[in-house]
């Protein structure tokens, strides 16, 4: 049963970062530091550390800061934005295989 709670845990989480929460909601549990869970969090936290790079590289440029070239801030959001739509696509496949799981049963 812990094994179902995680991954409608992580499922949840998914669902946060779709909707354009920018990062993982504070309200989610804690999951293991190894194993499936553990590094769906590290991929998600490398996710939303990206988005954050690639805006803060966004706000320095319109800012006007020197070294802050309009090429790196497309290449950073370009990145951020295949990170999330890759998380967004995993978050589908999760939610279809955890679907026809709890189907096996009927």
């Amino acid at each position: 049963m812990s094994s179902i709670s995680s991954i409608e845990g992580m499922v949840q989480q998914l669902r946060g970062l779709a909707q354009g929460a920018g990062g993982i909601a504070s309200q989610t549990a804690p999951v293991a530091s190894s194993g499936f869970a553990g590094e769906l969090q590290r991929s998600l936290q490398k996710i939303s550390g990206a988005q954050e790079k690639a805006y803060g590289l966004a706000e320095a440029f319109e800012l006007g800061k020197p070294g802050v070239a309009l090429n790196d801030v497309m290449i950073e959001m370009q990145k951020a934005s295949i990170s999330f739509q890759t998380a967004v696509q995993v978050r589908n496949r999760l939610t279809m295989a955890y679907q026809e799981v709890m189907n096996m049963g009927v």
